[in-house]
This record gives structure tokens, C-alpha cells and sequence, in this order.
């Protein structure tokens, strides 16, 4: 007889007919408050000024009413591949996208907030099969963090980022993967340097768009440039992240708003979209509008606006300022990301990295904002990964 606690269950998204109504019934009620009051000649990011511009909020909305399709993002999920499983007493939900090719090295991808498993969707595909039969192959693994989409909520607390990196290694093993790959961005950068520092007899290498040195370091000795972003990532904790010390201290109250109200969901995700985006004021410069509603929409339909949130009171400012990396690394840092980690400061931490990129466009979500961009430098970043992997056993 199987153990079904450890059983992986294939799994279909189909919200029930009667939410998508009651969604569109919300947005067509919906309350709004008078225009912000920035200066009416504001353009760009100074439209932005007090957060989600009115304008542009309430067109979004009617197209999310009359023109977003939802189904066809489910039928996008399915035919990638969706499962489930239960692991520690939760039940965790992820794509899965085995590649055709015999040489597919394994590769775990973790999201962040305010994104989901959204942030991936474009990629995988090309990534388990490329289109150049000479780009690397990879077997894709997804995972909706717990709390977000079709995840399950916790129920109590610890579920911060060492026990889900914990499970990760357990999702592998229990798809044959005892060894892999692993990339993250956001939170889910955070969880893969906990994954590479934590368990590195099973991770072969990491890919990051997040590095953080050990806290203390000094500005001396720094490059102006260097220097430049880590005055910026302090100017971005001190001055832009009160939604994270909202999320930290009081996750219930937010959750309330974002659980009950779509538009307050929207407001509260696309705001983060539009600030950490590389563009010159919309976020759907660069990332399709129907994207970032499918992400909202993700939140909307499972509930999870609260639990989502949870993860920083769970876990922010917790990663272990003694953790050190020693597998391969791969660090990009995009130049419109609201965190970028000086490489002097990041070699204290991860301590053998073999390629650092700094490409030319994109922010906090490129693989969205710049997928094909996004998938060159993952799989160029992966090869100097898996070279020094092979150079360090021989």
C-alpha cells in the first residue's frame, strides 16, 4: 500500500463558474476614492507619486470585467503540467514540466511576493525544451510557496523560509530528483540561498537575481557603483517598504482588505509591479496586462491576499547572517532592481561565485518583464554552474 502522505497527485485548475461571476460582479461594485493629488502635470513615475494612479486603475479594472480571460491562463497551467503533494502536513502545489531530452539536468524555480507561479509561466517550456536543440535542457519544478495560490494556507505559524526550503528537497527527492539545480528571485531567492547553504550535498549549483551579504559590512572600498546600490537598497527599506513592515507586523489586518476586495488586491500587487518594473511609468511597458492579472486573479480566486502576506512576518530580516553558500553561484543583479548587493558584499556570503551578470534592462521580475533575456542568462549562468561543478570534482 502506498503512503498517500507522500503520494504526487496530478491536479487541474478550474475556478467554479459561480466566483468568476461574483468577481465581475465586484469590480462592476466597486468604490473608489477621488483622484490622487499629485501635480495634474505629473508624468511618468511622478504619476506614481502616491501610488496607483486612478486612471489607470479604473481602465484596468473594466478590462479585468468585460476582456480578461482566466480560463485560458488555466488551461496554460494545465498543459504545462500541475501536481500536488502533501509534505510536513501541508499541501504543496507546483508545475512540473519533464523535458524530451535524455540529458535534462533538473532545475527548481521559487517565485516571491507579489508574484506567484505567474512569474514563470512563459519560461518553462523553452527551458525543458528549447527551441535551439543546442540551448541545455532542463527538468522544470514550479512550487507555489505555501500560502500562495493552490498551495495550502498554514494553519500555524513556522512557515518561513528554512522549513519550505526543507520541503523543497523533499518535493525533489520525491520526483526522483536527488540533485538539482536551483533558481530564485525575491522570497524565492532568499529560499535558494537558504537551499544552497542548508543542503548542499543535493543542490549542484544556484541562480540568483537576490544576494545579500552578511549584515555589518562597510561602504569602504566599494567601486562608485557599488556604492551607489547599496545606498540605494538602504534608501529602499527606509523610505519604499512600508508595505513590508505592514505585511510583517500585522498580515491580518492587510489580509482583510485584500481577501474581500479585488480592487484593493489589485491596488496592493500592481503598485509593486509598476515601482520594481523597468519602465517609465506603467508596468505594461514591458509586462502584458493580462499577466499581471493572472497573478491578481491567482491571489483572488484561492483567497490567499492574507497567507501570501504571512511570509514576511514569518521570515523577513530572518535570513541567518552565519549562513555561508559554498556550491556554485550565479548572481545577476538587473538594473531597475530595488535590491542590489555590491559583489564584494555578496562574496562574503556565497563563496564560490563563477559567473556575476549585470545586464543592460530589466527589474525586479525579468523572467516577465524580459524572458528571452531572462532565459539566456539563466542558462548561461547554469553552464558556468555545472562547469565549475565538474572542474570541482575532478
Amino acid at each position: 500500500m502506498s503512503d498517500q502522505s507522500r503520494d504526487v497527485r496530478p491536479f487541474e485548475a478550474h475556478a467554479p463558474e459561480e466566483d468568476l461571476a461574483d468577481l465581475r460582479a465586484r469590480l462592476a461594485a466597486a468604490r473608489l476614492p477621488e483622484p490622487e493629488t499629485v501635480d495634474t502635470s505629473a508624468t511618468g513615475r511622478d504619476r506614481w507619486d502616491q501610488g496607483v494612479p486612478l486612471d489607470d486603475l479604473t481602465r484596468i479594472v473594466d478590462h479585468w470585467r468585460t476582456s480578461y480571460d482566466w480560463r485560458a491562463f488555466e488551461a496554460r497551467l494545465d498543459r504545462i503540467g500541475q501536481f500536488r503533494t502533501t509534505i510536513d502536513g501541508l499541501g504543496i502545489h507546483f508545475l512540473h514540466r519533464r523535458s524530451q531530452r535524455s540529458d535534462a539536468t533538473p532545475l527548481l524555480l521559487t517565485h516571491g511576493w507579489p508574484d506567484s507561479i505567474v512569474r514563470f509561466a512563459d519560461v518553462v517550456e523553452e527551458l525543458a525544451d528549447p527551441t535551439d536543440p543546442t540551448d541545455p535542457a532542463f527538468d522544470v519544478v514550479v512550487p507555489s510557496l505555501p500560502g500562495f495560490g493552490y498551495s495550502d494556507r498554514p494553519t500555524t505559524t513556522g512557515w518561513g523560509t528554512e522549513r519550505t526550503a526543507a520541503a523543497w528537497v523533499e518535493l525533489m527527492s520525491r520526483l526522483g530528483y536527488d540533485r538539482f539545480l536551483a533558481h530564485g528571485g525575491d522570497w524565492g531567492g532568499n529560499i535558494t540561498t537558504v537551499l544552497a547553504g542548508r543542503f548542499p550535498d543535493h543542490v549542484l549549483g544556484i541562480h540568483s537575481t537576490f544576494a545579500e551579504g552578511p549584515p555589518g559590512l562597510s561602504l569602504d572600498g566599494l567601486t562608485p557603483t557599488e556604492r551607489e546600490w547599496a545606498e540605494g537598497t538602504r534608501d529602499f527599506w527606509q523610505h519604499r517598504a512600508a508595505y513590508a513592515k505592514q505585511q510583517a507586523t500585522r498580515p491580518q489586518t492587510i489580509g482583510y482588505s485584500l481577501v474581500d476586495s479585488p480592487v484593493g488586491l489589485l491596488a496592493w500587487l500592481l503598485d509593486k509591479f509598476a515601482e520594481w518594473s523597468d519602465t517609465e511609468d506603467s508596468p505594461f511597458e514591458t509586462i502584458p496586462i493580462d499577466r499581471i492579472l493572472d497573478d491578481v486573479t491567482l491571489y483572488w480566486l484561492t483567497r490567499t491576499g492574507a497567507s501570501a502576506a504571512r511570509i514576511y512576518y514569518e521570515s523577513h530580516a530572518a535570513l541567518d547572517p552565519d549562513l555561508r553558500v559554498d556550491v556554485p553561484s550565479a548572481i545577476t543583479i538587473y538594473p531597475a532592481d530595488v535590491e542590489r548587493c555590491p559583489r564584494p558584499w555578496a562574496q562574503e556570503r556565497y563563496r564560490r561565485i563563477v559567473r556575476w551578470g549585470t545586464p543592460e534592462r530589466g527589474g525586479h521580475f525579468p523572467s516577465m518583464e524580459v524572458p528571452d533575456l531572462f532565459v539566456d542568462d539563466l542558462r548561461d549562468g547554469l553552464a558556468a554552474v555545472l562547469a565549475a561543478r565538474a572542474d570541482w570534482s575532478m
